[in-house]
């Protein structure tokens, strides 16, 4: 391929692996200049981050942050595809900028292996160009709407639900731009939308909408193209149909958004603005016998259930009973809730965090269901 005499040649031999979208009509090099000085964080590197960050690495984005606090788990290899089962119970951010940093030798990743909440968002996003978000929560979408609308930085919104996608663009450096709380004005009740692991997901969907994201992200950086600014698309997988809607402006819809910065450090983000952990109980039980002054397992279902190894040391409080007993969990730092299936301590773990919001309250996956073959040892010891 023989590019513009004018590109300097150490330009060109940066260059090489984009020829093909440089050749495209509008794109060019001044569009993949502006890729390669670009700053883009991505919040959350799940279902839809995955995507998201390969295609961005790919096209040539210089520096990418990736925020996510959560691990590896077995069931998330459906659809994370940046992880492998070497991969399970590794931290998620850490796990991808790694993977990425092979692939591609010339790129920045910054890693932020933490959740995101109105303490950390300001310092996260400031640097960056662009934020893009691939969380699975409410509260984070709101968190990351008010802090956007304050740093006036442009982000782009994903979500997924069973079988349907959407993808939005919202750039406060627009003064007429509507923001998240035009297309959702109040925060839903924590337990009225389900996320993955209740609903259950296809792993290409993520795929298809994280990339519709990646394209949006393209496109606003280098300006090729129309972006979604005040429309969101909507996508249905079973179908095959999509759809740009408007986003109007609501009244009174940004009169929740905090004032400036000392106002959404003081905001109650804390009862669900990071997605309830799940752990393995194999990650779970390394933790709690390292250190069982301060890590507790909480065991959620009814007396009636009880199938766990005598010598298997936790604290079993029903979930009916949990509100009336939860001082009895003061002393812990971490608690590991889990039930039969892993849905009621999900429940449990979204009123704890409302009583307890400092501590670490992590959900145990799949449940007692899962139980089996971690507790072999247990098992053993009781019959020896």
């Amino acid at each position: 391929m023989k590019l513009p005499c004018c590109l300097p040649f150490r330009v060109v031999k940066k260059m090489n692996r984009f020829e093909k979208q440089i050749l495209l009509e509008g794109f060019g090099i001044t569009a993949q200049e502006k890729l390669l000085h670009a700053g883009v964080l991505v919040v959350g590197a799940g279902g839809l981050g995955c995507p998201v960050l390969q295609y961005l690495a790919a096209a040539g984005v210089g520096t990418l942050g990736i925020a996510d606090g959560d691990t590896v788990m077995i069931s998330n290899l459906n659809r994370q595809v940046l992880f492998g089962e070497n991969d399970v119970d590794k931290n998620k951010a850490a796990t991808a900028a790694l993977q990425l940093t092979g692939q591609y030798r010339n790129m920045h990743v910054d890693v932020f292996p933490e959740w995101l909440n109105n303490q950390n968002i300001i310092p996260l996003i400031e640097k960056y160009d662009l934020i893009i978000d691939c969380t699975d929560n409410f509260a984070a979408r709101y968190l990351i709407n008010d802090a956007c609308m304050l740093m006036k930085k442009p982000w782009i919104f994903g979500a997924i639900y069973r079988n349907e996608g959407q993808v939005a663009l919202f750039n406060p450096q627009d003064d007429n731009s509507v923001c998240y709380r035009d297309l959702n004005p109040e925060l839903p009740e924590t337990d009225t939308i389900p996320d993955c692991n209740q609903s259950g997901v296809l792993g290409v969907l993520p795929g298809i909408i994280g990339t519709m994201m990646a394209a949006e992200a393209i496109k606003w950086i280098t300006g090729y193209g129309q972006t979604l600014q005040g429309k969101i698309l909507l996508f249905n997988l079973l179908n095959y149909r999509w759809f740009n809607a408007e986003i109007l402006p609501v009244p009174g819809s940004k009169k929740n958004i905090p004032r400036n910065r000392k106002e959404l450090l003081t905001r109650d983000y804390a009862v669900s603005c990071s997605p309830v952990p799940h752990f393995s109980w194999k990650e779970a039980l390394k933790r709690v016998e390292n250190n069982p002054e301060k890590n507790l397992f909480v065991d959620v279902r009814n007396a009636d259930e009880n199938s766990l190894p005598d010598n298997f040391t936790c604290l079993q409080i029903p979930l009916p009973e949990l509100k009336s007993r939860s001082s009895e969990l003061a002393h812990a730092d971490h608690l590991f809730l889990f039930c039969r299936s892993g849905i009621r301590s999900l429940e449990a773990a979204k009123i704890l965090k409302k009583i307890y919001p400092t501590k670490n309250i992590c959900n145990i996956e799949g449940g007692v269901l899962h139980a089996e073959a971690p507790f072999n040892r247990y098992y053993h010891e009781s019959q020896a």
